[in-house]
């Protein structure tokens, strides 16, 4: 068991016979009365977010997960389909368990998947990717006063805000938590 307290943003818990991992944690403790926990969490085999809230000092059920490093491999439309490093095995996961991860999956991403027992569960995704340019919007120019962006489109379909200079063809770094635009590679 595993105090309310000590759940943190990525801590994945049993609750009602289902699976949850964190995504958002707040801690409120109002002027009298017991703290109050709340999270959201999603469920890792349906794929829905649900807003939980807990009272100090209440616990969930802690679980024991396992950590393959995999390599994704291709997506049929349903499912997304990885190969395990070691084994050479080939998992397959929903869209609905990959989450917001989907936009940043490409040929031949290194990722770590979440094992419960045999149970192939969600996908850890590297801080950082880099990827290719197709689309992006002509740059004005004399446009500079101000640190100036222009959304730009990538190989893999996510869409990024990025400085004017960037073009098309162009290789950029973007932060796999947030979405944003690092660098130029």
């Amino acid at each position: 068991m595993i105090d309310v307290n000590n759940l943190r943003k990525g801590v994945t818990f049993e609750l009602e016979d289902s699976l949850y991992k964190v995504i958002e944690y707040a801690h409120h403790k109002p002027g009298r009365g017991k703290a109050t926990i709340r999270i959201k969490a999603r469920n890792l085999r349906t794929g829905a977010n649900l807003d939980m809230t807990f009272n100090s000092g209440d616990r969930v059920q802690d679980i024991r997960l396992d950590f393959h490093t995999v390599q994704y491999l291709y997506t049929d439309g349903d499912f997304y389909h990885f190969m395990d490093l070691d084994t050479y095995e080939q998992p397959a996961l929903r869209a609905e368990n990959l989450g917001d991860a989907v936009p940043f999956l490409k040929e031949g991403l290194e990722v770590k998947l979440t094992y419960y027992g045999t149970e192939p569960l969600d996908i850890d995704l590297p801080t950082t990717i880099d990827v290719e340019v197709t689309e992006a919007l002509p740059s004005v120019r004399g446009d500079t006063a101000t640190g100036v962006t222009k959304k730009v489109t990538t190989e893999t379909g996510l869409e990024v805000d990025c400085p004017s200079f960037v073009e098309v063809g162009d290789v950029i770094r973007v932060d796999t938590r947030s979405g944003t635009y690092v660098t130029r590679v």
